[in-house]
Parts: C-alpha cells; structure tokens; sequence
C-alpha cells in the first residue's frame, strides 16, 4: 500500500514536500518514482529512484525538485522548490519491482500507485 501526503497549495516560488509511506515494502530491486497529472492530459514521469541508487528527473524539473528514499522508514519523498504554476497537479507515487532505468517515465511499467495528492501553485 501506498500512502502519499504532503500536497497544499503554495504561491510561486515556494516550496513543498511530499512523501509517500509504503507498507510492507521489502524487494531488494526496486523503481520509485512521482508522476503528476492534470485532467485531460497524459500522466507525466516527474522523478524516480531506483534500488542501484540511480536517480531520474524530468526536465522541467530538473534542479528544483529531489526525490529520495529513506530506508528505514519506507518513505518515499519528492521536494520541491521554486514552484510554479505549470507544476500544480495531482502528484503520485509508483513503484515497481525492478529496475526501469531509462524507462523510468512510463506509467505502464508501474504496479503499485498511491492515491494521489494535489498540489496547487498560485503564480
């Protein structure tokens, strides 16, 4: 199961983070990653981490947002800096069980989804 929590709504430039608790969460290969969606358009790969500790982030997003795996608590996070409008959406977690690599940004290749949280950027 995966819970995700941390969404709001911000103004822009500001920052939030959003985590995602997984419950009996134990394979020893692994792809996690944040997709958002917006309605009407396609899920979009946001970032992801795999089990190799290799991370991916799309480009609109590279160098604001970091997406990160504490192990002990099974909590997946993605924090977001320098928001802007165009980032608000509803944001969810996705794992598989295995590493994606460069296919990391597809939907399909992802079992487990969380139920999403909304983020809002004013501008």
């Amino acid at each position: 199961q995966l819970v995700e929590s941390g969404g709001g709504s911000v103004e822009s430039g500001g920052s939030l983070r959003l985590s995602c608790r997984f419950s009996d969460w134990t394979p020893r290969h692994w792809c996690l990653s944040w997709f958002r969606q917006n309605p009407g358009k396609e899920r979009e790969g946001v970032a992801a981490i795999e089990s190799d500790g290799e991370t991916h982030y799309g480009e609109s997003v590279k160098g604001r947002f970091t997406i990160s795996w504490d192990n002990a608590k099974n909590i997946l996070y993605l924090e977001m800096t320098d928001l802007k409008a165009e980032d608000s959406a509803m944001y969810s977690c996705a794992a598989d069980f295995g590493e994606l690599g460069y296919n990391w940004h597809l939907a399909t290749k992802y079992p487990y989804w969380g139920q999403g949280t909304q983020v809002t950027v004013s501008s």
